[in-house]
């Protein structure tokens, strides 16, 4: 937790600025320009405990221009937190077409995000009062939307009102004096009691690289999405197949022996240079290493095409967002349509698709990138393409070449 004195320097700097309003924000918004612009532009990172779990924050950015960041935040987390307000008028600004809440939770479930608490803020707003209507009103809006985006909404997503500039109801219940109608958990305890999925501790290790510096030899960031590492373990970075040796791992600021699945780490290996080393490599096991690609077939659900270009076909381009890779891309061939309805392939020969179809294209990169087919790693084979700032389409891969096709 954030220290009195901490807020007290915080305080001071926004008064400053003249940004009083905007103090509580400078505690994950670290740099100038974020402070300069009242806007989140990195992931922000923190870490805190609750008695029965250990959670890193990743602080991911709102505004549209910083959709590419905030895709890199929410392809490294388990549960999303949709904060909306309550406000008068900035639910309604954020949840209309082209609205961020849309986008953000459209791209939260196809980013692997699976469960989703819904925090509905600013309850204590003059304009809102802690209304149970408001509340309800939001809920009933938001439910129909999120089942379109493949959440189940009955067992994945949950409500909740809170404060947070007052902290009402989140780590402990809101008080029947300030809220007479909610009788339901606060944030803590829903954040305790969501379960995690499942991941493989004996399985080949993966760990896709979001980050990495020099701290007295290379430090290398990412969150294990595939077995266990220990200090001592040599393993490859991939896809330019360097062998290294784990020197030491750390969990927040705690070195550690052991990692698990699900685990955020900074590991400091040896026998690699930083330069050597870009975000959306994947340090991998040395008897199964991860699958180095320049193309790879996918089922994409065409979202919405762009006004000017409302066709979909061979020679398209995007940029694919997948696990932490930023990668220009072509669609360098059509091979199947599939029926929305049926989940059945369409016998006729696919030439082009439009928005709201779905269909099995064959996707080519400049440079080779490590990527898994979705069904044995989701995290490393589900993917956005996006075009002009727009998510177009979503993605999971289905077939990667085999020796003989890259020979």
């Amino acid at each position: 937790m954030v220290d009195e004195r901490t807020i007290q320097k915080y305080e001071k700097e926004a008064k400053e600025k003249n940004r009083e309003s905007w103090y509580m924000a400078y505690i994950m918004d670290t740099n100038e320009e974020e402070r300069a612009k009242g806007k989140t532009v990195e992931v922000g990172r923190a870490h805190f405990e609750t008695e029965n779990k250990r959670f890193t924050i990743l602080d991911a950015p709102g505004h549209k221009n910083y959709v590419p960041n905030m895709i890199s935040g929410a392809s490294q987390a388990d549960i999303g937190v949709l904060v909306i307000s309550a406000r008068k008028g900035e639910f309604e600004t954020g949840f209309e077409r082209g609205g961020q809440t849309r986008e953000h939770a459209q791209l939260a479930k196809t980013l692997g995000v699976s469960k989703l608490l819904v925090v509905v803020n600013k309850m204590d707003d003059p304009s809102v009062q802690w209304s149970k209507q408001r509340f309800d009103d939001i809920e009933k809006k938001m439910i129909p939307f999120l089942r379109s985006c493949g959440y189940n909404v009955k067992k994945d997503v949950q409500f909740l009102p809170i404060s947070g500039l007052l902290g009402t109801n989140m780590k402990d219940r809101v008080l029947r004096s300030v809220c007479s109608w909610w009788d339901g958990q606060c944030l803590f305890e829903a954040l305790n009691t969501i379960e995690l999925p499942p991941r493989d501790p004996n399985g080949p290790f993966r760990m896709p690289l979001i980050d990495r510096f020099k701290d007295m030899g290379t430090v290398v960031m990412g969150k294990i999405e595939s077995g266990s590492v220990r200090r001592g373990d040599n393993l490859v970075v991939m896809p330019n197949k360097v062998n290294v040796k784990v020197v030491t791992i750390y969990t927040d600021t705690n070195e550690v022996n052991l990692a698990r699945p699900g685990e955020n780490l900074r590991i400091r290996l040896s026998g690699i240079e930083e330069d050597d080393i870009s975000p959306g490599f994947v340090l991998s096991s040395v008897y199964r290493p991860i699958t180095e690609v320049l193309e790879f077939d996918a089922q994409l659900q065409i979202l919405e095409l762009l006004d000017h270009k409302a066709i979909f076909t061979a020679g398209y381009k995007a940029v694919l967002h997948i696990h932490a890779i930023v990668e220009e891309c072509e669609i360098i061939e059509l091979l199947q349509q599939i029926d929305p309805k049926t989940k059945r392939t369409m016998k006729k020969k696919v030439l082009f698709v439009k928005s709201g179809d779905v269909v099995v294209a064959r996707i080519q990169v400049n440079e080779a990138i490590c990527v898994e087919r979705f069904e044995d790693f989701p995290q490393l084979g589900r993917f956005t393409l996006r075009d002009e700032g727009k998510t177009v389409a979503i993605g999971k891969v289905v077939g990667l070449p085999t020796a003989s096709d890259m020979e």
